[in-house]
């Protein structure tokens, strides 16, 4: 696992606690126990999550929270509300000053363990949006529209004999629009779900049922056209364990039978908020950028994307103190391919890597084509290790099998070779970038030098 955590506490047990845990889940930490020691720490090193005790008697935590929402350069941070009393007020002041999830002490690690895990995976998609956003927009293209607050659609799932018609209305008031019901077991059975809701409510408060529910959650998540859609599942009072098990599944977010109307409502609603904003950032990508920025072969980006996306993964770097790898894959002898069987062929074999290569890497990874056999990979927030590691991994996926030239033709077996770089602890200036790509060059000469089939790490880099 990995990810920083800031620990906010005035109570320094709580905070050698939380830190003794977090440290354990091998997590980076920092801790602290007042606002000016907080802001010192975000500017200098900014956590991923936060975990703040709202309930200090001295600053108003609650503002703070509210700040750190507000403001465009920390408004990313997750954010949950811990030391909080367990009442629907408290719980309810915390969500409405943008904290992520309130809970109260005592807290179930396995929980509290499951929720972060929840929430960083949300962050690291959410900033891949918006760095390929930013990206599209400083190529010049038309920034996407306003996110304006529109009608979703919703839809309760429940055990076909449970259906809970308070939870029912509860949503269509706290909303302000009709809700879907649908059973779960119809959901299952079904192979399309239309019109697809933006968010599913899922009433798991009775667990007789919770082995079905737990196969609907991961169904729902794996499923091309409701990957995307938020969840919102409803679980029964004190049962933290099976809270945790959903969280891990899939889920996004868990409230306990028995919420009040405001808190489902704006648990709903923040759901709703953030998948309408993916969506129209996926879109910015898909339609502002396909044609000018993607090679029309293999349709991977082409290097014109490449320039301008690296400077922005170097600037990450730089921010976080996070290494960044760049990997030159260059597919060895592929001239001879051309000459013997024709550069139809050799397209086939170009498309069909450019897929093994799209298919094998994290979803921030950039891969692209720059050259006629020549692949760029830059992975962030990777080790030397780590990334020497992936570079075998996708060497291996070219030769591991052959690849099909159609039309009855051979299957040719090819090899490729691997370059790596890597930015030191402390990130990468933007003069820098060029010189690593050019150790990347250098690493994959040294890579085929060696006898071809082989991945060099550039030693100045690490």
């Amino acid at each position: 696992m990995s990810g920083r955590i800031l620990i906010i506490d005035t109570v320094a047990t709580n905070r050698i606690v939380l830190k003794v845990k977090m440290l354990a889940a091998q997590f980076s930490v920092d801790a602290c126990s007042s606002r000016i020691e907080a802001e010192a720490i975000i500017s200098t090193n900014r956590p991923d999550l936060i975990l703040i005790n709202l309930s200090d008697p001295v600053e108003d935590r609650h503002e703070f929270c509210r700040t750190l929402k507000n403001d465009p350069q920390t408004s990313g941070i997750a954010v949950i509300a811990v030391g909080v009393a367990d009442t629907s007020k408290a719980r309810f002041a915390a969500l409405d000053v943008g904290a992520d999830d309130v809970l109260p002490r005592p807290m179930n690690d396995t929980l509290l363990l499951a929720r972060i895990r929840s929430l960083l995976r949300v962050r690291s998609a959410s900033q891949e949006l918006l760095l390929r956003d930013s990206t599209s927009r400083a190529l010049g293209f038309e920034e996407a529209n306003a996110l304006f607050e529109t009608a979703a659609h919703v839809a309760l799932l429940s055990p076909e004999d449970m259906q809970d018609g308070n939870l029912l209305t509860m949503l269509g008031k706290g909303l302000g629009q009709p809700v879907r019901t649908l059973s779960t077991a119809g959901v299952l059975k079904a192979t399309a779900v239309t019109p697809v809701p933006d968010l599913f409510v899922i009433d798991a408060s009775s667990d007789t049922s919770q082995h079905a529910l737990f196969r609907l959650v991961s169904d729902l998540r794996s499923r091309s056209e409701t990957r995307q859609s938020t969840q919102l599942i409803v679980v029964p009072h004190g049962k933290p364990d099976m809270a945790a098990m959903f969280l891990d599944l899939g889920a996004d977010d868990i409230v306990t039978s028995g919420t009040s109307q405001g808190e489902l409502s704006l648990r709903a609603k923040a759901l709703i908020r953030r998948k309408l904003l993916h969506d129209r950032l996926r879109d910015t990508v898909r339609n502002g950028l396909h044609a000018a920025v993607t090679d029309p072969l293999t349709g991977l980006y082409n290097r014109r994307y490449v320039e301008s996306h690296l400077t922005r993964l170097a600037e990450q770097s730089r921010g976080s103190g996070r290494e960044l790898a760049v990997m030159m894959l260059d597919i060895d002898y592929f001239k001879s391919v051309n000459d013997t069987y024709g550069h139809a062929a050799g397209d086939k074999v170009l498309v069909q890597l450019a897929d093994r290569l799209r298919e094998n890497l994290r979803a921030i990874d950039l891969v692209a084509r720059v050259g006629g056999e020549e692949f760029l990979v830059a992975m962030p927030r990777t080790s030397a290790v780590q990334a020497r590691n992936a570079a075998n991994r996708l060497r291996r996926l070219v030769n591991c099998r052959p690849f099909d030239l159609g039309d009855g033709g051979p299957k040719l077996r090819v090899t490729a070779s691997v370059g790596v770089a890597v930015s030191g602890q402390n990130g990468m200036h933007q003069t820098e970038l060029t010189r690593m790509c050019d150790l990347a060059d250098a690493a994959l000469y040294a890579a085929k030098s060696a006898g071809r089939d082989q991945v060099a790490l550039s030693k100045s880099a690490a």
